[in-house]
Formats: structure tokens, sequence, C-alpha cells
């Protein structure tokens, strides 16, 4: 969806801090996401995933922080011009009832449009592109209330593509996705920052961010707990001490990245045999007939 990288340094998130009431939801993060590059938010429920997405997009201001994407100061842009160069995709994103899928996703193009230009040959060809890349183009003339989880979510990536933004943020992309979605989703985020676009996506499943990730950053209690390469920063101990879970890291057979396979929370039960269903049988052997 877009067109060749521009130099840059893509995002840069220093010292970002949010209070909710008396709690600190997010406490001084430091996040860097380089122009191309696939960078993975990544912690338990809670940490302040969500909330730091909301900040870098502007839903709710930051009372503490630097932000800026390719050296441009993001704080003091107006909602419209920081509409235009960022998108957030939502879990839940909130839609008029009855709306179409094509004109849910035509809604990417107001930061592009005049307040009286509508819908103009090119807007209609980017949200064409747009519902393709996210593999919506075939639901494109029904109604978005009446669609499933997993096919909004593919609606809401593509209104966000639709808005042609340099920095595209996402909340839990790969929720209500069956498997062959989640590859598909995460392998176009891969090729949108080839092309040159800086994509910052929160994730729960760590195998998936350590696949498709350049960059992994882990907060825990709105602070970062690790950040760097998935290799360095998805090991056992931090793991342990972030998710309160035993893992073992293991390698892809082709790809070389790592793979985490988590322990049971209890004793896992043993598998029942053909030994202990007849005692006097060797184990393989046939049952004796009645």
């Amino acid at each position: 969806m877009n067109g060749p990288a521009k130099p840059g340094a893509g995002l840069e998130a220093s010292r970002v801090s949010f209070a909710r009431g008396d709690r600190l939801v997010v406490d001084g993060v430091d996040v860097t996401v380089p122009r191309g590059a696939v960078a993975a938010l990544l912690g338990p429920n809670g940490a302040g995933k969500s909330t730091f997405l909301h900040l870098v997009a502007g839903v709710v201001p930051p009372e503490v922080a630097a932000l800026t994407l390719d050296g441009d100061d993001l704080v003091g842009l107006r909602r419209r011009e920081r509409a235009r160069r960022i998108a957030l995709v939502e879990q839940d994103a909130q839609v008029p009832d009855a709306l179409r899928v094509d004109h849910v996703v035509g809604l990417g193009r107001i930061p592009h449009q005049s307040a009286w230009g509508g819908d103009s040959a090119r807007d209609r060809d980017v949200v064409a592109r747009a519902l393709a890349a996210a593999e919506a183009d075939r639901f494109a003339a029904r109604r978005y209330d009446e669609l499933s989880g997993g096919e909004r979510q593919r609606v809401n990536l593509a209104r966000a593509l639709a808005q042609e933004p340099e920095l595209l943020l996402l909340d839990e992309p790969t929720n209500h996705l069956d498997i062959r979605a989640q590859l598909a989703t995460l392998g176009l985020l891969r090729r949108l920052a080839a092309d040159g676009l800086s994509v910052l996506a929160a994730l729960h499943d760590l195998s998936l961010a350590a696949a498709y990730a350049d960059h992994v950053v882990v907060l825990a209690d709105g602070r970062v707990a690790a950040a760097g390469d998935p290799v360095d920063v998805l090991t056992p101990p931090l793991i342990r001490a972030v998710w309160g879970v035993e893992a073992t890291v293991l390698r892809h057979p082709s790809t070389g990245r790592p793979l985490i396979a988590f322990a049971p929370a209890g004793p896992a039960p043993d598998a029942p045999t053909d030994a202990a269903a007849d005692p006097g049988r060797p184990v393989g052997s046939a049952p004796a007939p009645a």
C-alpha cells in the first residue's frame, strides 16, 4: 500500500507516561521502531500495551512524552495531520450501524480528503487495494455489523491501510483469526514493512512475535522489562519473570527463529496405554475378543 521507503528514523518514543487516577499505567516507556521494521509489543494483560498504542496514536494525550516520527514531533501535530501519518487498528473499532464494509474502509480516506471533495477515483482505488491486501474484498458489499469477529478484524486492518500511513499500530491484530488468517496477516505486515512502513503490533502469541518481528519490546506493569532481538529477549528466565510460566525456547527447523513451548500449569495426566487398560496384555497388542 505504500510507496518507496522514505529516509528517517521511524518512531522514536521516550519517557512516555500516563496515569489513570493514582495508578501509572505507562511509566516512562521508551520504544524505537525503525522505518521498514516490524516491532512487537509484548506483555501480560494489564501491562500497558493498548494504552501505549493509544498514546502514540493520539487517542489519549500522554502526560509526559517525547514522540517523533521520522524526526517530526508528533505531540504538536493536529489530529488530522497525525491521522495522515499514523493508523491504529483496534480490537473493537467503533463503526456506525448498517454501514457497508467498503464504506467502512473508505473512512480511512477522510484525513486525506477536503471538507467538500468527496471520494475521488484515487480514493476508490486505494480502498479497493486495501480490501484486497487484507483479504476482505470478497465481503466488501456486506454490512459490517453482520460480519464475524475475524472478518471485522480484516476490515479494520483494511481501513487502516486505506489511510496510507507511515506508521501502522495494531492492537492484537491476530485476535479472532484462524491460524491461516493469522499467518496471512503477519505476512502482510512483513511485506508492508519491506515497502518502508513502520509497524508496531501488540501481540499475545510469543512464538508468532518471534517468527515475524525484527524487534520485540516486553512491558510489565507499565515499564519496559526488556527490548531487542527476539532471540536475545525471549528467554526462559525473562518469560518466567514477566508471565510467571515455565517455557522452553527451541529453534524453528526452517527459519532458526525462536519457538516457545510452555510447560503445563499443573501436573499433566499420564497418557493411557494399552497395558493400563488391560494389565495382562502386552503394549500394542490387540485386545482379546469378547
